[in-house]
């Protein structure tokens, strides 16, 4: 009897075996169309406001030089006067530049988001196709023939 069961306990585990994979979702958000797409379109979006913002500290740099060259011939009322406007516009720049990262920073973060969704479904379809029990994200050490990552690229590529 006791046979029997030893027998029977290598044909369990091998039914109870779980089918385990893992993408890499940092070689997904570098390698996949959608999210070479989405990179293009951020950068065409901001490379306006981006090269205005350069323009403007260019200006500021040039203007905050020239100030140093000519201050030592200026009154010290001229010297506040120019100091006080360099400041303003120093301000103003620091504002814009601000401002301009935070709405990089949030358009940025709603594409990553659309691309994380589409990602999740396409894993979770490669999932069900092939009959993974689960798909890990992250891990210290995967063995490379676990990875499924190149399938999730290739059906986001694929637009599915």
């Amino acid at each position: 009897m006791l046979g029997a069961a030893l027998c029977a306990a290598p044909a369990f585990a091998q039914e109870a075996a779980a089918r385990i994979g893992f993408v890499n979702t940092d070689r997904i958000l570098r390698e996949a169309a959608p999210a070479k797409a989405a990179q293009t379109k951020l950068e065409q979006e901001f490379s306006r406001r981006e090269k205005e913002i350069d323009d403007t500290g260019l200006a500021l740099k040039t203007a905050s030089e020239r100030f140093e060259r000519e201050s030592a011939t200026m009154s010290e009322s001229q010297r506040q006067a120019r100091q006080r406007q360099l400041m303003d516009q120093d301000r103003e720049f620091q504002r814009k530049r601000r401002e301009f990262q935070e709405d990089l920073n949030s358009r940025k973060q709603e594409e990553l988001q659309q691309i994380i969704d589409r990602a999740n479904r396409v894993v979770k379809q490669v999932a069900e196709a092939e009959k993974y029990d689960v798909i890990l994200q992250e891990a210290v050490y995967i063995n490379p023939r676990l990875d499924v990552t190149d399938k999730v690229i290739k059906a986001l590529n694929a637009g599915k």
